[in-house]
């Protein structure tokens, strides 16, 4: 794993779009995450296709997860949230944007179909954020280091986290369809993004704690090409911040994040 770390969260932002837009020129399968982790990011993305002419034109985007029983336009889908705070606001086509069906009647053969989908293209980078459990898509704690796109039960401290969301924590759905681990890991960048004390803890056991899945986010270890991307507060709790640093500082000129 590389781990770059970025003075704050717009620093962040900024460096996590010139990681994106390589590819978004290149004409990636970009795959996208929700939540507050990416959506300075998405921002970032939108600020530099209006003003700088960057195209997603030919680009196609698959979505880590879904809420089970949300309807595609239900404000807190996550089909809905990623039109309404990227692709609504860049060229991508609507019918290039890709999730799981949350509303199928037979949950468990969606989740089939989408890892079918899904293992038919090559996502060239997967965007992530990270859960203060260590979950990535929703992948929760306990999770197989092998699993593929499946129905999930919720954790209590992820529906606790994704509250804010909704008018109360009552109204989260507790089950939800999600690329599993293997799924995610078949991207050929993994770039996770990360700010804030709150992740302090979850990053330290991502990138210096074992390899286990109870810490999901681990599974980064095992990838040939893994970015962390974090702010000085994600990073607080390192132990080995000075060498990731001086790393960052020494990398070649020709080589990219």
């Amino acid at each position: 794993m590389e781990i770059v770390i970025r003075k704050d969260a717009q620093a962040v932002a900024k460096q996590a779009a010139d990681i994106i837009e390589k590819y978004a020129r290149e004409g990636a399968v970009l795959g996208l995450a929700t939540g507050s982790s990416p959506i300075a990011t998405y921002q970032e993305l939108i600020r530099r296709h209006r003003e700088e002419g960057l195209s997603f034109k030919d680009c196609s985007v698959f979505m880590l997860d879904e809420y089970v029983g949300l309807e595609p336009t239900h404000e807190q889908s996550y089909a809905r949230t990623i039109r309404r705070e990227f692709a609504d606001h860049v060229d991508i086509e609507d019918s290039r944007v890709y999730s799981p069906a949350g509303v199928s009647e037979d949950p468990l053969q969606a989740a089939r179909d989408y890892e079918r989908k899904l293992a038919a293209h090559h996502v060239g980078i997967q965007l992530l954020g990270i859960g203060t459990n260590g979950h990535i898509g929703f992948n929760e704690p306990t999770s197989s280091l092998n699993s593929l796109t499946r129905l999930k039960t919720l954790h209590p401290q992820t529906i606790k986290d994704n509250a804010r969301f909704f008018d109360t924590a009552e109204e989260v759905p507790t089950h939800v369809l999600t690329q599993g681990l293997a799924s995610i890991r078949r991207a050929g960048h993994l770039l996770l993004v990360a700010t804030g004390e709150g992740k302090a803890e979850a990053i330290r056991q991502t990138v210096e704690g074992p390899l286990s899945g109870m810490c999901p986010a681990s599974c980064l270890q095992l990838h040939p090409h893994a970015t962390i991307l974090i702010d000085e507060d994600a990073a607080s709790k390192l132990t080995f911040t000075e060498y990731y640093r001086y790393a960052d500082d020494h990398k070649p000129e020709n080589q990219d994040y």
